[in-house]
């Protein structure tokens, strides 16, 4: 099955989102909806397209691609169909109107066409009833998360009438070109993410009301250290929004058997019922568990105490467990917090056993769809293989499928909807040949990973040490991590630390350290590729700047931002991205072009949120890959490999020839110009001249070469002068504490 044009049935936000994608993999999609009573008849396709384009975040890899993107409507263009070869419904979920949308596909379509619909809510039995056989075969249930774009899981529910060629023939296509951890699953209420997940949310909140925990223990718990994303239990139901979780809640109890397990978490809670009748139904409403009050003009974050429904400032909390995952250590605490765990834990995995085969009979799939689906680090099972598993199972042996793994339990780490030829992080047993707080350094026989493992993985001396370590080793090294973060830069704590304490020996040290490791990993004997994933930005781009190529997943964030904390980037981020554009035609022709244009990037912190929007700013080369399925990204990277280290030697080192004060003048007037404005402020005006100076070459004129090390010495007296000035010190800790940039 070659799928090559697709018709999107319905333009609301799944809709819009399933053809936004269609488009990012480069192939044609025509969205159609009802036609519209004002403007165009395409208005209400028009309107989404528009918002597609405009959406933050973007939906959209680049905005061209939404010149694939064809808008009509069900009147006038359903001939559309007639030519599609794969056509996704995704109307409002009404039982009568998809009935009459599957009637007139029935009637138009190519009999080599797929047909699926993207509800989460109705039976695929339901659905198909009044279909002809032969559309049966060729019909399923294509179950998107939202964002599609951002979130990998999607889930194919199919009937045993299906065409098994054909599903899994849509299966490949909307893993390897949609780049979605594709589950097969069967047809039963809320599938498997769902299902699944939203038990955990409900057991994570009875649990909480049982053992007296309060909501902001709840979510420490319930959160990191499980592997669970930091919003926790009753922060996640704000962002969902509590009443459309009741709603959840009562679908499923219609739906679920008597006796599943699920009717004991789904109670109506009174405290629940009375934030959504008075209107804090999370943060859509007024508020919800958490709220923003205002105190003596400051905003303050205040959280619900679940016994007397009285609101109180949110109390941080320190379960001393540091950042990485240990949930072992945490269930065997002897106190309320490790019971609490234990509870949840108990229960969530007892629940994903219980489902099997019902759901689906493989436990890997339950696994796969909490990690893609619900961004769990790690799913039920592997939980289980993380704790004392033959003590569980042997407790636990009133569950059937404990009965018939008691004796064998193996734990498989490769996610299960891939092929087994391809490799990922967490299938690789791999030996450590180096490890500290920070980072480790894996063998692989033929080549050797480097894996950072800090919170958002941001970069500090451990982690230098870890990249010296693998350029020492002389073999080929790829930079990768499972995180969500490739890197978010350097661990600005780690900083201000020595900054409190007038240590600047030490944060100077710190600088030359990191820049020598980048030029250590930049002229090592082996290649190097970053493939990084998520963020990727201040020092943790430096790094990929410095390896011989990146492998990077279509959702990478890239970019030099160290402008926003009053900074410039000091690890070689300047040198190089004046490097690369001093290789572009216009930067070969008028070194002042190269170097305007790197002060814009760097001066207003400009990121790409694709390869794609990267490749413009020179963040990202033709040489460099791009990966679409994350869970692919290291055999991309090892393919690579193997075709360019037979042939590989070191870059040669630079020689720069810079305006100096011909060009800075320029950079000042632009910067003057912005003061003026009021665009930027004082300190903004201090820290553009300061990246003036380094881009500009310092004090050179365009005849003389300027060396790597004279631009790192640049770099490093700039920064210096700026992390001692109060007001970037005030940028930094107003960041560090509310995650926002200080414009001052």
């Amino acid at each position: 099955m070659n799928i090559k044009k697709v018709v999107v049935i319905g333009s609301g936000t799944m809709g819009s989102g399933i053809a936004a994608q269609v488009a990012n993999a480069g192939i044609n999609v025509t969205l159609l909806d009802l036609p519209s009573k004002e403007g165009s008849r395409n208005q209400i396709t028009e309107n989404a397209k528009e918002r597609i384009i405009k959406s933050k975040p973007p939906l959209l890899v680049e905005i061209m691609k939404a010149s694939l993107i064809k808008t009509g409507n069900i009147e006038d263009h359903f001939k559309e169909v007639s030519e599609a070869d794969w056509i996704v419904e995704a109307v409002v979920e009404r039982i009568n109107i998809k009935h009459d949308i599957y009637s007139k596909i029935q009637n138009v379509r190519k009999t080599s066409s797929i047909v699926s619909s993207n509800t989460s809510t109705i039976p695929l039995k339901v659905l198909s009833a009044n279909m002809s056989d032969e559309m049966k075969k060729n019909f399923c249930i294509t179950h998107f998360f939202n964002p599609v774009r951002y979130m990998s899981l999607l889930e194919i529910v199919t009937e045993p009438i299906n065409d098994i060629e054909k599903i899994n023939s849509l299966k490949l296509f909307c893993d390897e070109q949609l780049g979605k951890g594709v589950i097969i699953c069967n047809d039963t209420p809320g599938f498997i993410g769902n299902r699944i997940g939203v038990y955990a949310m409900q057991v994570a909140m009875t649990e909480a009301f049982k053992k007296n925990i309060s909501i902001e223990e709840a979510d420490a718990i319930f959160g990191r250290p499980m592997g669970i994303p930091k919003t926790g239990i009753f922060g996640l139901y704000d962002l969902i929004g509590i009443d459309l979780m009741a709603d959840v809640l009562k679908s499923f109890i219609k739906e679920l058997p008597s006796e599943d397990p699920f009717h004991e978490v789904a109670k109506e809670i009174p405290l629940v019922k009375k934030l959504i009748e008075s209107g804090y139904t999370g943060r859509k409403g007024k508020g919800g568990f958490y709220r923003i009050n205002k105190t003596d003009g400051k905003k303050i974050l205040e959280a619900i105490n679940l016994d007397t429904g009285e609101y109180h400032p949110s109390k941080k909390i320190n379960l001393d467990l540091g950042d990485k995952i240990n949930i072992k250590k945490l269930i065997e605490r002897k106190d309320k917090y490790g019971e609490y765990a234990k509870s949840i834990l108990t229960k969530v995995i007892r629940y994903a056993a219980f489902l099997i085969p019902d759901v689906s009979s493989k436990y890997i799939d339950i696994d796969d769809a909490l990690r893609l689906g619900f961004n769990w680090t790690v799913g039920p099972f592997e939980m289980l293989s993380n704790i004392n598993t033959n003590a569980f199972i042997k407790e636990n042996s009133d569950i059937n499928y404990f009965n018939s793994i008691k004796n064998n339990f193996i734990f498989e780490k490769r996610p299960g909807y891939l092929d087994k030829s391809i490799d990922n992080l967490r299938s690789l047993k791999l030996k450590k040949t180096f490890n500290n707080p920070s980072a480790n350094v894996k063998d692989a026989s033929s080549y050797q990973i480097v894996e950072f493992t800090t919170k958002a993985n941001a970069l500090d001396t451990d982690s230098m040490l870890a990249l010296n370590q693998a350029a020492q080793n002389n073999k080929s090294t790829i930079v990768i991590n499972e995180a969500m973060q490739f890197s978010a830069g350097v661990n600005l704590n780690y900083v201000m630390d020595f900054a409190k304490n007038n240590e600047w020996s030490k944060i100077e040290k710190f600088i030359i350290d990191f820049q020598k490791t980048c030029k250590t990993i930049k002229y090592a004997e082996k290649p190097f590729i970053a493939a990084p994933s998520g963020l990727a930005i201040g020092g943790g781009f430096e790094v990929v700047l410095h390896c011989d190529y990146s492998v990077s997943h279509t959702n990478v964030v890239l970019g030099l931002v160290e402008s926003l904390v009053g900074l410039i980037p000091a690890g070689g981020g300047c040198k190089e991205m004046l490097w690369r554009w001093l290789q572009t035609p216009e930067g070969k022709e008028n070194s002042e072009f190269a170097s305007m244009k790197v002060f814009d990037l760097i001066g207003y912190a400009v990121t790409s949120a694709s390869p794609n929007e990267a490749k413009p700013n020179q963040f990202f080369l033709n040489k460099d890959k791009v990966v679409i399925n994350r869970d692919r990204q290291l055999t991309t990277a090892i393919d690579l490999l193997k075709t360019i280290e037979n042939n590989y030697s070191r870059p040669n080192q630079p020689i720069f020839k810079l305006g100096g004060n011909s060009v800075r003048d320029k950079m000042y007037e632009k910067l003057e110009k912005l003061h003026r404005e009021k665009k930027i402020m004082d300190h903004g005006l201090e820290v553009g001249k300061q990246i003036a100076f380094v881009l500009s070459g310092g004090n050179t004129n365009i005849n003389s070469d300027i060396s790597e090390d004279d631009l790192y010495n640049l770099e490093l007296e700039a920064f210096m002068k700026l992390i001692q000035m109060p007001k970037t010190q005030e940028r930094i800790i107003h960041t560090l504490e509310t995650g926002k940039p200080l414009v001052n």
